[in-house]
């Protein structure tokens, strides 16, 4: 959808940033910051990567951006062909020619480079790997320009209040939810639109398989969980079926998540990694050279809940069952009787609650009492989905891929109704990057601040597009005269 002529805040930000940019010229590289936005989110078409030798690449992690002298991402984890995974750096460029035009291959810095990624080929000789982008992006590079923000965004800005703060403050409260749920639906664009491209090669089905497994590996797990979704059609034959037990032996072997060990002094999870060990023995050399290595995991800082083997035991139930996407269906049919903001379902519930009922899994005999494999049995049994979560499923993966089918199929009611469950939806956890946005933008301003996980999301948008295009003092963010110009534009909530 072009939200360009309905859209206020859509236009500011195709005026303000020069979205259309880099489609004007045609021929014309694009910029070098850009290319690395679409590294860190991984815009390519993951599952057909071939270098220029025509040999084919995995990417099991993009690595860690750095923003300090070096190469452009560390840590990244890479597969090149039926080879065992690789740790290393990866350097971004326009040419590959930049490599010696720079320096690197003379720089110490540069030795644990792996691949080389740039736009467009050079000539032969190359001492790297090289990954050329131009024909391996899973979208136009006119629409990740627009969805990056044009060249892509800096650090972000310090927490001082930015001088967007008096302009917003003296909106009228429903001027301010006007403008963050426009902000808003252009945030569920944006993830619709990645969703639409995975789609186009994969099916709509895989793409939600691929976002709910990124929604569970949370920031640290991100990559390796996208891997294993990425994996699926190989795990489980289209149209055929496969044992829950089974599945999860596939899902954490491949994963490189069974420990090697017992811990001999705990019987239920012994006997439970037994039991996988022996579904998963059998099949071990048929998907070994799927199989991720375990460093490609992130365990540190992570709550128990969260832990990778946990969330594939919950995966592996939505899998397993056949009416999961049926279930979604009739679940967005009741939720969207409801209308306004607070509005519940025909059950007399809220979307976030009767979505929770949706997903949740009544009982696993072993995960509904262990948090992984190591950890002793819990005095109660635990959801292995908490309602915490749901709001992150749903303005994420579930309602971007709702709203990218509507699009796709010239739906304009059921794209409606996707945006008016989206806007009403109830605020999500909150975190230090909101916090950080409402001290900038609003001063700390809770009070006026609306209690919709559409205005979180909004919020994240304006400062994506705005703050992190700026600096401290604002220096040369349109924002603020902008908004400004609001009162005469926006019309009326």
């Amino acid at each position: 959808m072009n939200f360009s002529s309905t859209n206020l805040y859509a236009r500011w930000r195709q005026t303000a940033l020069g979205v259309p940019l880099v489609g004007e010229t045609v021929g014309a590289p694009p910029p070098e910051r850009l290319l690395q936005h679409v590294w860190q989110h991984q815009r390519l078409v993951r599952d057909r990567l071939h270098l220029v030798d025509g040999s084919p690449v995995q990417v099991l992690h993009p690595g860690f951006w750095n923003h300090e002298a070096g190469p452009d991402f560390r840590g990244a984890v890479v597969q090149f062909g039926n080879s065992p995974a690789r740790t290393g750096d990866i350097e971004i460029d326009l040419a590959p020619a930049q490599w010696h035009a720079h320096g690197h291959d003379r720089n110490p810095s540069y030795r644990g480079v792996l691949l080389h990624v740039v736009w467009e080929p050079g000539r032969a000789g190359d001492p790297l790997p090289t990954l050329v982008l131009a024909n391996q992006l899973d979208a136009s590079l006119a629409d990740l320009a627009g969805w990056f923000g044009g060249e892509g965004a800096s650090a972000v800005a310090p927490s001082l209040a930015g001088q967007c703060c008096a302009p917003l403050r003296e909106l009228a409260p429903e001027r301010l939810v006007d403008l963050l749920n426009q902000a808003a639906l252009v945030r569920l664009a944006g993830k619709a639109a990645q969703m639409t491209a995975r789609a186009r090669t994969g099916g709509w089905e895989q793409a939600l398989w691929e976002g709910m497994f990124r929604a569970l590996g949370y920031k640290q797990n991100v990559w390796p969980m996208l891997r294993l979704a990425e994996l699926l059609p190989q795990l489980v034959p289209a149209g055929g079926v496969v044992a829950p037990a089974l599945l999860q032996a596939r899902l954490l072997g491949v994963g490189g998540l069974l420990p090697l060990e017992l811990t001999r002094r705990k019987l239920e999870p012994d006997a439970e990694l037994r039991r996988i060990w022996d579904q998963w023995w059998r099949e071990r050399a048929q998907f070994a050279a799927l199989a991720l290595p375990r460093d490609v995991w992130r365990f540190h800082g992570l709550r128990p809940a969260n832990h990778p083997q946990r969330r594939l035991a919950l995966a592996t139930h939505w899998i397993g069952d056949r009416n999961f996407v049926a279930r979604l269906e009739r679940w967005f049919a009741a939720a969207t009787e409801g209308t306004g903001i607070g509005a519940t379902s025909r059950t007399g519930t809220d979307p976030a609650t009767s979505l929770l009922a949706a997903l949740q899994v009544v009982h696993d005999d072993f995960w509904s009492w262990h948090w992984t494999f190591q950890s002793a049995r819990m005095t109660k049994p635990q959801p292995l989905l908490g309602a915490a979560r749901v709001t992150d499923l749903a303005m994420n993966v579930l309602l971007p891929w709702v709203w990218g089918r509507a699009v796709a199929d010239a739906d304009d009611a059921r794209r409606d109704a996707v945006e008016r469950l989206f806007l009403r939806w109830p605020a999500g956890e909150d975190n230090s990057v909101l916090r950080l946005a409402r001290q900038r933008l609003l001063a700390g301003g809770a009070r006026r601040f609306p209690r919709t996980a559409a205005a979180q999301q909004g919020l994240l948008q304006i400062v994506r597009d705005f703050c992190e295009h700026s600096n401290a003092l604002c220096t040369g963010c349109r924002f603020p005269e902008l908004v400004r110009q609001i009162e005469p534009e926006m019309p009326a909530a």
